[in-house]
Formats: structure tokens, sequence, C-alpha cells
């Protein structure tokens, strides 16, 4: 299957890196309107570099087109891949409104094609086995849960981080990760109350979210951290307790990242420490569902509910009051 790359930053480069190996998968173009970024993956992936669109969607004829743009452009974009009749892929969040993004799916669903979003905790083994072990009764009835992703400010990377009105910050693009894993863990969200903390060099966050289930979990996340990125949760049942750290986590080999610092050309990104890159396995079962004509893990829809308590999360901080949903 044919696919092209929009937006050759971090996550375009990790993508390129992905469908270069994978056998039913062929790399066939990436765009950029900043061109050298292009042609890096280009010279590196041996595909073609673009710096206009529909000159790359003409010459390739892609089967799937990855969106992997700062989040206000996803709309735009997504929504041109569908006029030429090809499958989407967007990184996440699917946009910075739930209106925006569910008029995003009923384009694509309009044009016949298809729309996924890349929640990739979904992917995660470690995250997979513990909604087993969750839906199997392991632990009982899950009472409370802890999250935690912190790691350095990406605005040393990518200065757009820092536009709150347009990252959404440190709650819209990191927490969202463990927001959408609780929802499909644990289902729907009745309350949220939220406090952040934002100046040029920290974004911190704590919310607390209420599920119509009874279940309490506290989440926080940070940029500006000053440490390697990390990320964990407990869940805390009435017959056990489940516990992962991505910094004691057990594997023969583990990826970590490094403190970024001013000047460094990354933004950290959770990676899991087994050999099953989930970032790989998103993008295979895309292909796969498109083939086979399968559902997907994450439907636009719910997608579109984490951007709903995002947003609820972010009202709570301004006004200090708890949201219900």
């Amino acid at each position: 299957m044919k696919v092209a790359i929009v937006g050759c930053g971090t996550m375009g480069r990790i993508h390129a890196a992905n469908l270069a190996k994978m056998p039913e998968a062929e790399l066939v173009g990436a765009f950029d309107v900043q061109v050298a970024a292009a042609e890096h993956i280009a010279a590196t992936y041996d595909t073609t570099a673009y710096d206009d669109f529909d000159t790359m969607m003409k010459e390739t004829d892609p089967d799937i087109v990855c969106v992997l743009l700062q989040t206000p452009l996803h709309r735009d974009y997504v929504q041109q891949i569908a006029d030429y009749g090809k499958h989407v892929f967007c990184e996440k969040p699917i946009a910075l409104q739930a209106e925006e993004g569910r008029a995003m799916a009923m384009y694509c669903k309009a044009k016949g094609v298809r729309l996924c979003i890349g929640h990739v905790l979904r992917f995660f083994p470690n995250y997979q086995d513990m909604k087993r072990r969750v839906e199997g009764g392991e632990i009982g009835r899950v009472g409370v849960v802890h999250t935690k992703r912190v790691g350095p400010h990406p605005g040393a990377a990518s200065a757009w981080y820092h536009d709150f009105e347009h990252s959404g910050g440190v709650i819209m693009d990191l927490m969202i990760h463990d927001i959408d894993f609780l929802r499909w863990t644990l289902g729907d969200v009745e309350s949220v109350y939220t406090i952040n903390y934002r100046n040029s060099e920290l974004d911190y966050a704590l919310v607390t979210l209420q599920f119509r289930n009874k279940t309490i979990a506290n989440l926080e996340a940070g940029w500006g951290v000053p440490e390697a990125f990390r990320y964990g949760i407990e869940l805390a049942g009435s017959k056990g307790l489940l516990r992962f750290d991505s910094n004691s986590a057990g594997s023969l080999h583990i990826k970590r990242q490094q403190t970024q610092t001013a000047g460094t050309a990354e933004v950290a990104v959770p990676q899991s420490p087994t050999y099953a890159d989930p970032y790989y396995r998103e993008l295979e079962h895309f292909i796969a569902a498109i083939t086979h004509d399968t559902p997907l893990l994450i439907t636009a829809e719910e997608a579109c509910t984490n951007i709903e308590i995002v947003r609820a999360a972010i009202q709570s901080a301004a006004t200090g009051l708890p949201i219900y949903l």
C-alpha cells in the first residue's frame, strides 16, 4: 500500500522510519513547507521530497496519507486528502475543538475514506495488558487511579507549543494520552477538576476525573520538569494493584528519552520498553483495517470525546470550578 506523509518533524521522522520497515507499505513521498525537513526524510528512507502538497498527491497517488502537523492544521489537510479520495492517518489530538473533529470525521465519511487518529497508547503492550487485567477483574473494582507524564518542554524544539491557543498546552497535547487510555479502560467521565500553572518555561497540570462508575483518577502532566521524559500509571482496586513506570520497566532493551535543552531538534515522545514499537503497530493496524475492511481500535468519535474532556479540564482551570459532563 502506498503511503505519503505530510509534516516532516519529529512525528514525521518516526512514522517514516516505521513505514520504511513495513513489508505491506511503500513510502512514496514526504511533504513539508520546510523543504529541508522533507529532503532529510527522502534521503534517509529513499523516497521523494515535495514542497507542494498537490504535486505530491498527483505524482505519487498514495492510498494513505499521514497528517503529522501542528494541530490547527489538521482539518485543512485531512479534508484536502479526503477530496483526493485517500485514507487518512492523523496524529492526535484530532483537533482543538470537538466540533471541528466531528466535522472532519463527517467529511471523510462523505468522501468514502477512512480516518484513523493516532492515540498510540492503545498500541502499547503494557497498557493493553493493563486493560485486559482490569476488564478480567484481576484487581477487582478499580477505585483510584494515578497517572504521571512529565518531561522537558517541547517548546525548545518547536516554539508553537508555547502558544496555548494553538497547542492547547500540556493537557491537550500530553495528558490526552492518559485521558484516552482511562476512558478506553474505565468508561465515561462524569466530572473534571483541574489545577494548571503555566509560564514561559513550565506548563504543569493536575486533573481529577470522576468516572460514571465512581472511579477517581488523578492525572499529572508537566512540560518543563527538570528530568528526562517519563510516564507511569497505578490502578488500585478492591483486590489488588496494577503499577507501571517507564523508568523501571524490565525488558532486555529499553528505549529512554534524554533531557531536552534549548536548540535540541527533537520533541520527546513516549516509547515502549519492548520490541513491539507501538507507532509501527498503529500504522500496521490501520493498513490492515483498510485491507480487510475491519473496525479501528480508535474511532474519530472517541477522539472527539477526548477533546471534550480536555476542554472541560481547561475550563475548570480557568474558573476554579469542577465541570460536569
